[in-house]
C-alpha cells in the first residue's frame, strides 16, 4: 500500500522515515488560515484534514495520506512563522515572558483507502514547552543562524535551540511536527512492513 506525506517539511519527512522505510511526499496546495470560532485544537486538526484531503483527492488506488499541522501558542495568541529577523526577536521574547511556558498543538489526519473503502483519523497532540531564560546576546545569536525564520514561533527544538529547551511536558515529535505515537497507532493496522 503506497503511503504518501501531505507535507514539504524535511522534520516530518525525517519522522515519517522512522516508522515507513518508503513513502512519497507530494505537497498539499492548501492555505494555511485559521477560522474564526475555532478553538487551537479544530484549527490545527481541520488544517490537517484540509492538507490530507487535498493530496488524497489528486491520488488513487490504495494509499494511506499523512497531513499534519502544528501551532505554536501562548496566552491564547497564536505564532506563525517570523516575517523578519526582528518579528523572530518579538517572537523568542514572547515565549520568555512571564512563565517562560508555551504550548505546541500538533493536529494529524491519516486518509485511508483500501479496496475501494476509505476511513479518516483525525487526532491531535498537546505539548507544552518550558524554556530557559536567555540573554539578548543569546537571542541575537540564534536568529544569527538562519534557522528561526521558516519554524512557527521561529524556534525549532530539534537544532542549536534545544539548549534553551529546559523540558517539555509531552511527546518530543509532536513538538517537531509529527506525533510519531499517534501515527504509529494507525498506521500499524494496514501491515506496511
Amino acid at each position: 500500500m503506497k503511503v504518501i506525506l501531505a507535507s514539504a517539511s524535511p522534520r516530518r519527512k525525517e519522522l515519517l522515515s522512522l516508522i515507513v522505510p518508503e513513502f512519497d511526499v507530494i505537497v498539499s496546495g492548501v492555505e494555511e488560515l485559521l477560522k474564526d470560532g475555532e478553538n487551537l485544537q479544530e484549527q490545527v486538526t481541520n488544517l490537517a484534514y484540509a492538507k490530507a484531503k487535498d493530496v488524497f483527492d489528486k491520488t488513487s488506488g490504495d494509499r494511506i495520506v499523512i497531513g499534519s499541522d502544528t501551532i505554536v501558542a501562548k496566552n491564547g495568541k497564536i505564532y506563525g512563522k517570523p516575517e523578519n529577523e526582528e518579528n523572530a526577536k518579538q517572537m523568542i521574547k514572547a515565549l520568555l515572558a512571564d512563565d517562560r511556558t508555551h504550548d505546541v498543538i500538533t493536529g494529524l489526519c491519516v486518509i485511508v483507502e483500501k479496496n475501494g473503502e476509505r476511513e479518516v483519523y483525525k487526532t491531535f497532540d498537546e505539548v507544552k514547552v518550558f524554556l530557559k531564560s536567555m540573554s539578548n546576546d543569546e537571542i541575537d545569536k540564534w536568529i544569527a543562524t538562519g534557522h528561526a525564520m521558516d519554524k512557527a514561533a521561529a524556534y525549532g527544538i530539534q537544532n542549536e535551540f534545544c539548549v534553551f529547551v529546559e523540558k517539555i511536558d509531552g511527546n518530543y515529535t509532536s513538538v517537531v511536527g509529527l506525533p510519531t505515537h499517534k501515527l504509529y497507532d494507525i498506521i500499524k493496522k494496514y501491515n506496511l512492513n
